[in-house]
């Protein structure tokens, strides 16, 4: 019966929104859990770590012979579902949410707008680079929506290095990216 709600919920959903955003269905304390995620075109030298992705609930990726706890650096995107955050109004008002939470948890946090980033259907997504003041990790966040979804994608770093030896890898997965295959 379980698994006949799952279909039932992944075939509705799916008419709903054309992103290529991947949606998965599991039950989880018998509840059904939705994961979405942008799908992700491969990227050498990593690989998806799919325990932590439902964990987290967004598509993580770390360098190849890694996993999550242990990698420098690590890249993620998500897709968050309008309807279920309904004050979010904008990508704007998604960006503002964002550093404000950076900047009361992390103090001394530099915040620099960067050159936006194209992804391979063209859109140009808003990038912030996040520094740490003292304390944090080394972070480029690029934001932007399709049709009923805001996306987010992240590289993240432990050190300044590892974020700079990242930075081209992030970039050509948002190159492409594609919301339609």
């Amino acid at each position: 019966m379980k698994v006949a709600w799952v279909v039932l919920a992944l075939t509705f959903l799916s008419g709903q929104a054309s992103a290529e955003v991947e949606k998965t269905a599991l039950t989880c304390e018998s509840k059904i859990c939705f994961y979405w995620w942008p799908k992700l075109p491969a990227v050498k030298g990593w690989h998806q770590d799919r325990d932590k992705s439902y964990e987290l609930g967004a598509n993580v990726l770390v360098p190849d012979g890694s996993r999550f706890a242990e990698a420098e650096t690590v890249m993620y995107a998500e897709a968050l579902y309008k309807p279920r955050v309904p004050d979010i109004a904008s990508v704007e008002a998604l960006i503002d949410g964002d550093k404000k939470k950076f900047l009361d948890h992390r103090p001394g946090i530099k915040i620099v707008e960067s050159k936006g980033l194209a992804t391979g259907d063209g859109k140009v997504l808003r990038s912030f680079e996040y520094f740490p003041g003292w304390q944090g990790d080394w972070e480029k966040v690029s934001y932007g929506e399709e049709k009923d979804f805001y996306l987010i994608f992240t590289v993240s770093s432990r050190t300044k290095t590892g974020y700079a030896q990242s930075i081209s890898a992030y970039e050509g997965l948002i190159q492409r990216y594609r919301e339609k295959p």
